[in-house]
């Protein structure tokens, strides 16, 4: 069996979630290749090369292959899959956006957002926004796999695999890319932050959120925030944690105000240490909680602020 595993990144580093894929790949079985495409993206093939495991690193450099779109995705790797007995992406906003479009033209079944390996043709994946897990098994002859990156533990350093220059599609294809706006911040980025510090509804407003900005900056963590708080206006689209936003895993997630609904449990409760600050007893959040803390946020922020102070943060 071979497996295709494609790098998630910027064309300037290797994003870690191609480390959980990697992982699920190994777990499946048989030789494990990774593809890198980009533009100028040398550096990524060259840290793929060094992930434990690989066989080889396919290296496929062009314009066209600057923003993955999936047009572009699928000219390069349908060709490439009558060598693979399965493909496997990170279960973000690019592979979620290319596998679909993979799968329908090898008309096999995308098996989505998988949490765990219990074969090489069954898997474990989340459904109703995370209450239940469900086991597939696939006939399929080639898988077309989606990892959810936060369950899975990251492959680390150790091998020395061949990179492979490939073509990489001309196009042009009937869709381009046109711009995008990313918010810089100073602070880790939500997916990846080992500490995340969440606001809801309770927060009343975006004003307020300062008050988790000055937690945050003391711990590195970064900022997140309930679908309530984010359909008020409070905060950015990109804040929203949750089934429909970022699932997170960090080593602590801090939430504050937020009374717990379904699909913001989804998108954080596989975190390590979750601490929940909510005035309200029954607040769905502490069923999930590892330490609760039932009080007003605005009496409590500013203490827990005034304590890291004193311990040195």
């Amino acid at each position: 069996m071979a497996l295709l595993v494609v790098a998630e990144h910027d064309n300037a580093a290797l994003n870690d979630a191609t480390r959980a894929a990697v992982t699920a790949a190994s777990q499946i079985g048989g030789d494990i290749d990774i593809l890198v495409a980009g533009s100028g993206a040398g550096a990524v093939a060259e840290a793929a090369s060094k992930i434990d495991g690989v066989r080889k690193v396919l290296h496929a450099d062009g314009d066209s292959l600057a923003h993955p779109i999936a047009e572009a995705m699928e000219a390069l790797i349908l060709p490439l899959m009558d060598g693979y007995d399965g493909l496997l992406a990170v279960a973000s906003t690019v592979g979620k956006n290319f596998a679909p479009r993979i799968a329908a033209k090898l008309d096999v079944m995308q098996i989505s957002d998988i949490t765990g390996v219990e074969s090489a043709d069954t898997f474990i994946r989340p459904i109703y926004a995370g209450n239940a897990m469900k086991t597939v098994k696939s006939s399929d002859a080639k898988k077309v796999i989606t990892v959810r990156p936060t369950t899975f533990e990251k492959a680390g350093d150790g091998g020395s695999a061949s990179v492979e220059s490939i073509d990489a599609p001309a196009g042009p294809f009937k869709s381009q890319f046109v711009s995008e706006e990313l918010t810089k911040s100073d602070r880790p980025e939500l997916g990846a932050a080992k500490i995340v510090i969440s606001g809801g509804r309770g927060m009343a407003s975006g004003d307020n959120f300062h008050l988790l900005d000055k937690i945050a900056d003391k711990l590195n963590a970064a900022v997140g925030a309930s679908r309530a708080a984010v359909d008020a206006g409070f905060v950015p689209n990109d804040y929203q944690v949750g089934q429909t936003g970022k699932v997170v895993a960090p080593e602590l997630y801090i939430a504050v105000g937020i009374s717990g609904a379904i699909q913001h449990l989804a998108g954080m409760k596989d975190s390590k240490v979750i601490v929940a600050i909510n005035k309200d007893e029954e607040a769905p959040i502490f069923s999930v909680a590892d330490y609760g803390l039932v009080a007003d946020l605005f009496k409590a922020l500013p203490e827990l602020d005034e304590e890291l102070t004193k311990a040195g943060y």
